[in-house]
């Protein structure tokens, strides 16, 4: 479904990214796990087209999105949830939604969209009308996972979604991104609590300076010494 290969990405003449490939095949969870800095969030954004690839290619369903406008690959299946949730403050919920929604025209499919959020995440119902700056840093996590969900993606991208998250919320969270799996959307995540996503993932990839160092099965990378030393405390 996703095809990363030989990815560079420079922020001037700091490389984030170095010579990086990977995958994603359709029906997958897989997790790019490694510290700060490591080069995961500049991949992310590369996929989505906010930043652009100094060298190598992105297919996503084999069309090379190095050149698309971020618009243009979220109406082609592929939607993003930013780290740190970025809601739209001044929004309400609702109004949060339907920004997910809006390169969408299908008026009545989009009214099953909101009914498909609203039945995942019922808080986002009860708080329908209420600013989406006011709510707790879960429940922003849960708007901006369902505003991603409105624009009706194949793959999800997920950009350290337990960020600053208190741990019963972390646990919700990864309980129903497992669920939005199982409903049919592939997702890529990114996330530092390296436990938890291999926990969840069917594969991964380390990621130190801006390199690929380790990939396996998440049972193989959770189990692995490498990884146990430098990201479970092991």
């Amino acid at each position: 479904m996703l095809q990363v290969k030989n990815l560079a990405v420079h922020y001037g003449v700091i490389q984030a990214v170095r010579d990086i490939s990977f995958e994603v095949e359709e029906g997958e969870i897989v997790t790019l796990i490694g510290a700060n800095g490591a080069g995961k969030t500049t991949t992310l954004r590369t996929i989505s087209g906010l930043n652009r690839p100094s060298a190598g290619e992105i297919l996503f369903e084999g069309k090379n999105l190095g050149k698309s406008v971020p618009q243009k690959i979220v109406a082609g299946g592929l939607s993003q949830v930013p780290e740190g949730r970025q809601v739209f403050p001044g929004l309400s919920v609702r109004e949060n939604l339907e920004m997910g929604a809006y390169l969408r025209k299908d008026k009545k499919a989009i009214q099953e969209s909101f009914q498909m959020v609203y039945s995942r995440f019922p808080i986002l119902k009860e708080r329908e009308s209420q600013d989406a700056a006011t709510l707790s840093g879960g429940e922003q996590q849960m708007l901006a996972m369902g505003r991603a969900l409105m624009s009706q993606p194949r793959l999800l991208l997920l950009d350290e979604p337990s960020m600053g998250l208190a741990p019963i919320f972390i646990k919700e969270i990864f309980n129903i991104i497992e669920e939005i799996n199982k409903q049919g959307t592939t997702i890529l995540l990114i996330e530092q609590n390296a436990k938890m996503a291999l926990s969840i993932a069917d594969r991964g990839y380390v990621l130190e300076t801006g390199k690929i160092v380790l990939s396996g099965t998440g049972e193989e990378l959770l189990a692995s010494d490498a990884v146990q030393k430098a990201y479970l405390g092991g």
